[in-house]
């Protein structure tokens, strides 16, 4: 089985071009798949297979074998990874529901570039002093779902922007301890059983912080789409900023890059409805690994 390794903005993923639909992989394999210490190691696994209606189709699953989930992140991912397979059209159908996309910058090239045995194979070297260099980086702007119902809790606001996530506003996110704060918050009961993602979030100088304990992963990750847009949208609940009807962009900090989300706040009774949400950040090809057996 080949797998092809990507990341957006450090969350990383591998991919399986099944547009032939002759991979089928149990818990157990996904989960060693995505082991960093007995198999390859990634924050999720992700298989682009073929679809009769859209451009294709994103199955996703967490480290643990969980699915049925949005990945924003992942999402860009796999755009970068259908365009280097030659599809140029994105419009594809992940798990809640239909989404599109366009690459911002970055150039596309087939797979055939990332043959490790040819001369002109990339070198690491290459890659981090070049992240342009042979379409390894695209920048890639992803539309999301419309958001209307969310829950506000006196410590933090509950949103699903494709996966489920709780939001907390804090005075210093980088120094919180996101794994001990964000797996007790995670298994509390009011979010049984299915659990949630936890997003501690701070707002400085224009910019959005955001850090995240993810669910399936049980760890903090390197940055969360979907919790970077929930992010972004609660904070404008929070903020109470009432710019109805106007387009709103919001600069967003993870751990090691920056991503942008931007969406139309309208009212629709008591509760706002957010519409035309976009989350716009890299997406990086890391590697090809073949014949990886399991």
């Amino acid at each position: 089985m080949i797998l092809y390794k990507y990341h957006g903005a450090g969350n990383d993923f591998l991919i399986v071009d099944n547009r032939d639909g002759s991979i089928h992989l149990s818990i157990n394999q996904i989960q060693l798949l995505c082991d960093r210490h007995l198999g390859i190691g990634s924050d999720g696994l992700m298989l682009l297979n073929s679809s009769e209606e859209y451009s294709f189709a994103m199955e996703y699953y967490n480290p643990d074998g969980s699915s049925g989930m949005m990945c924003g992140n992942g999402g860009r991912c796999i755009v970068a990874f259908a365009a280097d397979c030659g599809i140029t059209d994105f419009n594809f159908l992940a798990p809640d529901g239909v989404h599109s996309a366009e690459i911002i910058s970055g150039d596309i090239h087939p797979q055939k570039q990332f043959n490790i045995d040819t001369p002109d194979a990339i070198t690491l070297s290459e890659y981090f002093g070049q992240k342009q260099k042979n379409g390894l980086r695209k920048i890639i702007k992803l539309k999301m779902k419309d958001v209307s119902d969310y829950q506000i809790f006196e410590d933090g606001i509950f949103m699903d922007t494709g996966t489920r996530h709780f939001v907390r506003f804090v005075d210093d996110v980088q120094n919180l301890c996101i794994c001990d704060e964000g797996r007790e918050i995670r298994y509390q009961s009011r979010f049984a059983p299915i659990g949630v993602n936890v997003n501690f979030v701070h707002y400085q100088d224009d910019v959005l912080y955001v850090r995240t304990y993810e669910k399936g992963v049980e760890a903090e990750t390197l940055a969360c789409g979907t919790g970077i847009v929930a992010s972004a949208l609660c904070s404008y609940i929070h903020n109470q900023d009432n710019k109805i009807g106007l387009p709103q962009s919001v600069k967003v900090r993870s751990k090691v890059d920056n991503l942008q989300v931007s969406f139309t706040p309208n009212l629709d009774g008591d509760k706002y409805k957010f519409t035309d949400i976009y989350l716009t950040g890299p997406a990086t090809f890391v590697a090809k690994i073949e014949d990886f057996l399991l």
